[in-house]
């Protein structure tokens, strides 16, 4: 009995997967004959409009002007005048030179002023009266030109004595050491009680000049080139303005914007560089001369600048830059492109891509070329 229930039952299954087989066959026929499902790809449209492009480059601070002390006279100092690190303006004392031998050296030189004058006098009136006899030939004229050459190297002495006051008062002003320039003064490298001499090499301390501030930017020659070949062939147009900004060593904008001057005319041999100095305000002394900085400057504006998400270009096996886009026939199709500087975290796109290119740029991993996709947009332009 239980043997024929098993039995019964076995024919019935049997019968219900035959009775359902067809179905499920064709079926699967269908979803045969409809061929690869199209997967759903979000997409921007490529956009092209004008876009300022600038160039980080890295730079050094420099005081705008730079004097060093010296004395002009040999002597020892008596009195430093100025605070080491502090401010000093033009004309403020800052070492007083032992004046005493150059006092003494001026008395004398007027001492021979007086004596060159009283010679003068005498030599005048001696010339004066020979010529008033050479006329009646009461003197020969030997002795008339003899009278007239002292009377004129008088004149002369007298001359040369001026001269001696004049270098005299220059030496004794020189006793007092002068602030060349305003700024700020670094350490002094001597003390009360030191023989200088005139003219020495080492300097006495140095004055620095820092607001305004310069900042020396190293430019590679061959991206010069570059950039000089972009703007005759029309690719750039020259920037409108010479505004420069800073980052700071700790990654910070420095809050003043600073003007390019000019640049150098000769690239440097050693580094194959040229030098560009822009020139910033420097009132808080924020700017120290020696600090390393990068200087953000424009080179000029693309007119047709085309700019896409970073996360849409990929590498081949070549290294060589890679889009995805949609064409036409609603296919992934891989284009080579060329890629620039990045700008707001977007690669600046110079050839390879047009407007109106369908960009895909989300779910790049689940498609390949000549694969059928759904385009979704996302945006219009391009996102960071």
């Amino acid at each position: 009995m239980r043997q024929t229930i098993k039995l019964a039952s076995i024919i019935s299954v049997a019968l219900w997967m035959t009775a359902c087989s067809p179905g499920e066959e064709k079926s699967a026929s269908a979803g045969a004959a409809a061929g690869p499902q199209s997967m759903e790809v979000g997409i921007i449209n490529v956009v092209a409009k004008p876009q300022v492009i600038q160039v980080e480059l890295p730079g050094r601070s420099k005081a705008y002007l730079e004097a060093e002390v010296r004395p002009q006279v040999s002597g020892i100092v008596t009195k430093r005048s100025f605070v080491e690190g502090g401010n000093v303006k033009k004309g403020d004392s800052l070492y007083q030179i032992d004046s005493a031998t150059y006092k003494a050296a001026l008395v004398s030189a007027n001492a021979d002023l007086a004596r060159a004058n009283a010679i003068l006098a005498s030599a005048k009136a001696k010339a004066a009266r020979y010529q008033q006899l050479v006329t009646t030939n009461a003197i020969s004229k030997q002795d008339f030109d003899e009278a007239e050459a002292a009377y004129k190297e008088a004149l002369a002495s007298v001359t040369v004595a001026e001269a001696a006051i004049n270098t005299a008062k220059i030496n004794l002003e020189y006793t007092e050491v002068l602030a060349p320039i305003s700024g700020r003064i670094g350490k002094s490298s001597v003390t009360a009680g030191a023989l200088v001499t005139a003219n020495q090499s080492q300097t006495l301390a140095t004055i620095q000049q820092l607001d305004p501030i310069n900042v020396d930017i190293a430019q590679s020659s061959a991206q010069l080139l570059r950039l000089k070949a972009s703007l005759q062939q029309g690719q750039l147009k020259a920037a409108e303005n010479a505004d420069v900004q800073l980052v700071l060593e700790d990654g910070s904008i420095y809050s003043k914007t600073g003007k390019l001057q000019f640049a150098e005319v000769s690239v440097d041999e050693n580094t194959g560089s040229v030098i560009l100095r822009a020139e910033f305000p420097n009132p808080d002394g924020i700017l120290l001369p020696g600090m390393y900085v990068r200087a953000v400057l424009n080179t000029g504006t693309d007119p047709q600048a085309i700019l896409v998400p970073q996360k849409a270009i990929s590498r081949n096996a070549k290294g060589q830059a890679v889009a995805m886009v949609v064409n036409d026939q609603g296919l992934v199709e891989a284009k080579i492109v060329t890629t620039a500087e990045v700008i707001d975290h977007q690669w600046r796109v110079t050839s390879g891509l047009q407007a109106g290119d369908k960009l895909i740029v989300e779910g790049l991993q689940k498609i390949r070329p000549g694969a059928p996709v759904t385009p979704k947009v996302i945006s219009e332009t391009p996102a960071q």
